[in-house]
């Protein structure tokens, strides 16, 4: 049997057919326009998946299940929640790809189902227990228990960008205080950066985007710390220090196995790791006994047509 999996996002739709291996056989991806509506959207991402089917040689009677991973919350009904960027509320998307195809679809945050991918097809390939962390505009995080999904009981118990890291730190946009990806996200680096050369304009930063400070990009910090920059090491080291804090909270909480980070920052890869392995071993609790291996994930942008796919296995 193959699988359909559907990456839902606010630029683009990519939707693959996916083998029992995780293996994706053949993929597609239209503009996702979401102007439109949500069940435009939606009647798109079946269609597709019906080019995709047909693309590949197969047909639906090969297809055991449709797995879509969305930037949001959906429940068990197949209903999504909420999707903050895409301005969706309560939207009935299980029931409009039904009235399209005849299949069981399933549907999971896209972080998520990015864990799930790793996990079947990635760097915690063979792993029971495992952590996935998207840092990128915000902290997306996927956890897999004994090669499952788990998403707490509500469906929302892998938010852990949302966990507390500074009880009295920065208003997050979920309207919290202090939240872990206020530090550790792609987005607060570029903040921070911005912050510290507004107080330093003689940093390598700002000569890199030739002093105009609204094009620094995360990168852009990491690229000045490589080069040795005073203002751009300080400021990546608060970052490591951050993303550190919360990786040691949930190794304390969760005594993953591995704990993949993927996302833009991650695209630094041993200029990221060596720190920030240093760092955690600092701050971990059980120092005497093995604990996670932090590593870079491998799937990139197809993790999540995979793990989408991977929902309906």
């Amino acid at each position: 049997m193959v699988y359909i999996g559907v990456d839902l996002g606010g630029t683009n739709i990519a939707v693959g057919l996916v083998d029992e291996e995780g293996k994706i056989l053949h993929k597609d991806s239209v503009p996702t326009l979401l102007e439109r509506g949500p069940e435009p959207v939606i009647k798109d991402m079946a269609h597709l998946s019906l080019k995709v089917i047909k693309d590949a040689g197969y047909t639906l009677d090969d297809v055991k299940a449709i797995g879509v991973g969305v930037p949001g919350l959906a429940d068990k009904t197949g209903v999504v929640i909420f999707c903050t960027n895409l301005r969706w509320h309560m939207v009935p998307l299980r029931e409009i790809m039904q009235s399209i195809i005849d299949k069981p679809v399933f549907i999971d945050n896209d972080a998520t189902v990015a864990g799930l991918a790793e996990s079947v097809a990635g760097v915690s390939k063979g792993v029971a227990n495992s952590v996935f962390l998207t840092l990128g505009t915000g902290v997306g995080g996927g956890i897999v228990i004994d090669h499952k999904i788990y998403s707490g009981s509500h469906g929302v118990g892998s938010e852990l960008g949302h966990m507390t890291v500074q009880c009295e730190g920065r208003r997050c946009t979920c309207g919290s205080i202090g939240c872990w990806e206020q530090y550790s996200s792609a987005t607060a680096l570029i903040r921070q950066g911005r912050e510290a050369v507004e107080k330093n304009p003689d940093s390598l930063i700002v000569k890199m985007v030739n002093g105009d400070l609204d094009k620094i990009e995360a990168r852009t910090v990491i690229d000045a710390a490589r080069q040795g920059d005073k203002v751009a090491c300080e400021v990546y080291d608060k970052y490591i220090y951050y993303l550190a804090i919360g990786i040691v909270a949930i190794i304390n909480a969760f005594d993953p196995e591995v704990i993949a980070l993927g996302g833009g920052v991650s695209k630094a890869g041993d200029f990221l790791l060596e720190p920030l392995r240093k760092k955690v071993a600092e701050y971990v609790f059980y120092k005497d006994l093995p604990y996670a291996r932090i590593e870079i994930a491998t799937l990139g942008n197809d993790a999540g047509i995979i793990g989408a796919a991977m929902l309906g296995k």
